[in-house]
């Protein structure tokens, strides 16, 4: 059964809660640092494969890196596709656990069987909802991991992870549910009048700063 919608008044005063701790946190009218965005297919898939669970300035920035520099040509679906085939994987990611190696190839096969073969595909893309419902058909690949591809593509939105649900719980929000808070923080975002993309960068640098005092995260 579908679950019914959120109540809009809820969810009003959720976002409304969200924005005035933000506020009193010292969220900038403008906040000029945001998440990276991608024109290389093989830096953002890589980034969107690895980054759940891993420290992303220890794990996933360098490696990200490296596929700038070394693989200028991965930057479409189709020259991934063929690294695929060739079983180079591994080397790419510089990365030796099967499941985001597999998590990776089965995004690769998707998007090439879709026809989807640059950054600006995917922007396209990424606001089909039919699209992105059967994109999260595969294993590993939810909500969260869409909204982030999102970001990365430009797209204004909020990817929900543990720092935007410990936020929330600051906040006085104790709904936990995606939708809601994905929702949640894009009206706080508006309300605030900030660019969504750098809502979400804003509470994701302060999140992570508290967990981890000594990371200096630095976006690209």
């Amino acid at each position: 059964m579908t679950p019914s919608p959120p109540d809009r008044l809820e969810l009003l005063k959720a976002a409304r809660r969200v924005a005035d701790f933000a506020s009193s946190q010292g969220v900038p009218a403008t906040y000029a640092v945001r998440r990276s965005t991608y024109k290389h297919a093989g830096a953002l898939l890589a980034d969107a494969v690895l980054q759940a669970g891993l420290s992303y300035h220890s794990v996933v920035m360098p490696r990200v890196g490296r596929i700038l520099k070394e693989f200028p040509d991965a930057d479409r679906v189709s020259a991934l596709s063929n690294l695929v085939e060739k079983g180079s994987t591994a080397h790419l990611l510089n990365w030796q656990h099967r499941t985001k190696i597999e998590r990776f190839e089965r995004l690769v096969c998707f998007l090439h069987r879709a026809k989807v073969d640059t950054t600006d595909d995917m922007r396209t893309v990424l606001k089909s909802e039919p699209f992105c419902a059967d994109l999260q058909s595969l294993n590993g690949v939810g909500p969260k991991t869409i909204d982030y591809m999102a970001c990365l593509v430009g797209i204004e939105s909020i990817a929900v992870d543990r720092h935007i649900r410990s936020f929330a719980l600051k906040s006085g929000v104790n709904n936990d549910a995606y939708d809601f808070l994905k929702n949640a923080f894009c009206f706080a975002a508006d309300l605030l009048s900030i660019s969504r993309r750098e809502f979400d960068a804003w509470v994701w640098s302060r999140e992570a700063s508290r967990q981890s005092p000594q990371l200096n995260f630095v976006f690209q």
